[in-house]
């Protein structure tokens, strides 16, 4: 089905073209916003730090996703996947491995946050390579899984990109979803939201830290809910109640992801556009290091 150049079930020339445009516009404007972030990280000295290591490992994360997300939209308007059985393995082990490294950077970024603010002192550069070769190694461990056995990769309903198979309703599936989503979205949820909580009971009294602390938990929670709910009901209902059309709109979601983020942690903070604007503009950047 995959590869035939015929309408996958329950879609029409205009909506399959409608979901690879919405894809294209998800992944370029997620592949823009966090190339300038981390070519600011590496043309300004001032933002290599600990701290923005951090929002480094989640700029390269959300760059994956956004690379992801351009594949299956080139797919998408070719309307056939036209990758064979092993690139729909290599598509859904990259997509999910940059997906869940997404969510466990927005995490480790939470908690390099309350660390800096609520206890006044600097994140060691120890701690936060570290903390990215955990987020990292573990997101490629779990994304390893189903390839060897525990969880399948399979096509999304379109046919034009590769994701966990969740229309498999048995142990394997059940038991690795529900591990694998208290690892990787209840626990980072869970870090994200008392490390943003304590911080505002910390600093309630003496002033509000210079971060957005309720934009974080719910950008995890819009992005991913979705997905969390759409695979927690395959794995207790029969998911073919629900319309191909409808299956679609969690990954359509979850590709906004880069953008939003981008936006937050990178457009949202002076010394990244500083050093944005600096790329952008490198000729005044000389001029401001010469005065």
């Amino acid at each position: 089905m995959a590869e035939s150049r015929s309408l996958p079930t329950g879609f029409g020339e205009l909506e399959v073209l409608a979901v690879g445009t919405v894809l294209m516009v998800e992944a370029l404007s997620g592949l823009s916003l966090n190339s300038l972030t981390i070519l600011s990280f590496c043309k300004n000295p001032e933002l290599r730090t600990p701290t923005h290591l951090l929002v480094l490992s989640l700029a390269l994360a959300d760059s994956g996703i956004s690379l992801n997300a351009l594949i299956a939209a080139t797919s998408s308007l070719l309307r056939h996947w036209p990758y064979g059985s092993d690139g729909c393995q290599a598509h859904g082990f990259q997509g999910f491995t940059t997906a869940l490294a997404s969510i466990c950077s927005s995490a480790a970024i939470a908690w390099g946050r309350y660390h800096h603010y609520c206890t006044r002192s600097q994140l060691a550069w120890n701690t936060a390579v570290s903390l990215v070769l955990f987020v990292w190694l573990s997101s490629a461990f779990w994304a390893a899984l189903p390839l060897l056995g525990w969880g399948h990769y399979d096509y999304e309903p379109l046919g034009t990109c590769c994701t966990l198979d969740y229309s498999r309703r048995d142990r394997n599936f059940t038991s690795f979803l529900f591990t694998m989503a208290f690892f990787n979205f209840v626990l980072p949820l869970f870090i994200t939201l008392t490390s943003y909580r304590l911080m505002e009971q910390k600093l309630g009294k003496t002033g509000h830290p210079q971060v957005n602390t309720t934009l974080p938990a719910r950008t995890l929670m819009l992005c991913w809910g979705p997905y969390a709910l759409l695979y927690l009901y395959a794995a207790v209902m029969d998911v073919a109640s629900i319309s191909p059309k409808l299956q679609m709109v969690p990954a359509l979601i979850a590709k906004m992801a880069p953008t939003i983020n981008a936006v937050n942690y990178a457009l949202g903070s002076e010394m990244v556009q500083r050093g944005i604007w600096q790329c952008l503009s490198p000729q005044r950047s000389e001029r401001d290091h010469a005065q």
